[in-house]
């Protein structure tokens, strides 16, 4: 009985530190700090009552399985999200299992919630970033592209992935990973880039509104991910 109350308390206490505490303070969404609790709650009541029926415990992680598949697919998540979802349901898992002695289930979620402090901390990738970037010029050589992106970016382009290239448009579409050469979120836009004007390079500008794919010289359109 001591282990299933210090589960519970070390479920509830990891669970509150490591959402709103690690989680939310670097990621800023409030309904899958939700979903996370919640997860970690469920998986922890259910974990429970099946250990001690005749259920099995195995019908009752597959059944999780199914669900964790469905909640993956029915929404966008970036990977540290995902990262963050299946570290919840372990904590919610482990915890209901509430091994002995009873200090394992505490330890167990401690190094849980330790290890995502560390792994995702800005600090030693703050100036790397990752985007999906559409140029509204169709760049078959790499070191074309690589100068378009480093220009419009005011980065160091580390390594491109081209999604498209369309010839008959006249567009391209790349996955970057680039370092910053400023401040990250202090990225300065060049002048012709805010007037929405090609450089006499031949280089493609750059734009906040959404991409003109029927048009040779669409403005160019940048979503953000951070690696």
């Amino acid at each position: 009985m001591m282990a299933l109350w210090v589960g519970l308390l070390a479920n509830v206490t990891g669970m509150a530190i490591l959402v709103f505490l690690v989680y939310f303070r670097r990621h800023y969404r409030r309904d899958l700090a939700l979903a996370y609790i919640a997860l970690s709650m469920g998986i922890f009541a259910v974990t429970l009552l099946l250990s001690e029926s005749e259920a099995g415990l195995g019908l009752g992680l597959g059944l999780f399985g199914i669900l964790s598949i469905i909640r993956l697919r029915s929404d966008t998540l970036t990977q540290e999200e995902v990262a963050y979802y299946f570290i919840s349901l372990a904590i919610g898992l482990i915890n209901g299992l509430h091994p002995d002695p009873a200090w394992v289930s505490p330890v167990i979620t401690a190094s849980l919630v330790a290890i995502m402090y560390v792994v995702d901390h800005h600090g030693p990738g703050r100036s790397t970033q990752r985007q999906m970037v559409t140029l509204d010029r169709a760049y078959p050589a790499e070191h074309q592209r690589i100068d378009a992106l480093e220009q419009l970016l005011d980065a160091k382009v580390l390594h491109t992935v081209v999604l498209e290239l369309d010839m008959v448009r006249d567009l391209t579409i790349v996955d970057v990973r680039y370092r910053t050469n400023g401040p990250v979120d202090n990225i300065p836009v060049p002048k012709k880039a805010r007037n929405n004007t090609t450089s006499a390079t031949g280089y493609p500008s750059i734009s906040a509104q959404q991409p003109t794919y029927g048009l040779a010289q669409g403005p160019a359109s940048v979503s953000t991910n951070r690696v």
